[in-house]
């Protein structure tokens, strides 16, 4: 890392030098978390690869608006580590106010690439999530497999890893 030019490298290489940094910082008991920035990094690419207009910081349910047909979009991402390969994506607030048309779910591996990008409606959220968790004051919804393949779901990988290897 010692020869990374900062003011000159790509996104993915200051991510990448992110990753060992947390990686660093979790062995000398500094974080115990390895996810941040997933959330905001997450929510740029997805508008991106998508062509969304981001919505402001304090929008509650709804990230992302499709300016073309008015959809709204709750992004969330989780970065797969080795120290932590839950596929859980953080919890979904006032779900029952229907605050966005879809969510889209990314999944990284541990050094920021995107393996899994997919776009799911509402219903699917909605019954995928089940009851609401009190101890979490929301609802929790996890980006595997069984999900993918519900009716209605649509993978959006490849456009989400193009954005992501476009992005300079």
């Amino acid at each position: 890392m010692r020869g990374l030019d900062l003011d000159h490298a790509s996104v993915r290489e200051l991510l990448s030098a992110y990753a060992n940094i947390m990686d660093q910082l979790r062995a000398r008991g500094v974080v115990r978390s390895s996810n941040n920035p997933v959330a905001d990094y997450c929510e740029s690419l997805v508008a991106r690869a998508l062509t969304l207009k981001s919505s402001k910081r304090s929008n509650k349910g709804c990230d992302a608006v499709d300016e073309s047909d008015g959809k709204k979009y709750e992004i969330k991402g989780r970065r797969i580590t080795r120290h932590n390969p839950s596929t859980q994506l953080s919890v979904i607030r006032d779900l029952d106010s229907c605050n966005f048309d879809y969510l889209v779910g990314v999944l990284f591996d541990d050094n920021f690439s995107v393996t899994h990008a997919h776009r799911i409606p509402y219903d699917v959220v909605k019954d995928a999530a089940g009851d609401r968790r009190e101890y979490v004051n929301g609802w929790i919804i996890h980006l595997r497999p069984s999900l993918w393949e519900r009716s209605g779901v649509l993978d959006i990988t490849a456009k989400v890893k193009k954005a992501q290897i476009e992005w300079v």
